[in-house]
């Protein structure tokens, strides 16, 4: 199994197309999404405040926007 962390923050239009493609995808790839809303951490804004949404892999990976289904998809099946 995929563990992935999604930053953003609440209100972020990117963020919510960033959940949607992970739903449009969920059934092609097995995985576990936390969500974690960088406004509650000042070092988390600071990392990544200007890139949100960025998705992170359990092997540290980090894919930031923009990214749309077939990047998002090419980049699981390479970090699986």
């Amino acid at each position: 199994m995929i563990n992935l962390t999604l930053y953003g923050t609440s209100g972020c239009h990117l963020c919510d197309e960033a959940q949607v493609l992970l739903n449009t995808i969920k059934n092609q790839f097995l995985f576990t999404l936390e969500m974690v809303d960088i406004a509650d951490d000042e070092s988390l804004v600071k990392t990544y405040g200007i890139k949100i949404p960025v998705l992170i892999h359990s092997n540290k990976s980090e894919l930031s926007w923009p990214f749309n289904e077939n990047v998002l998809t090419a980049w699981l099946k390479s970090n699986s």
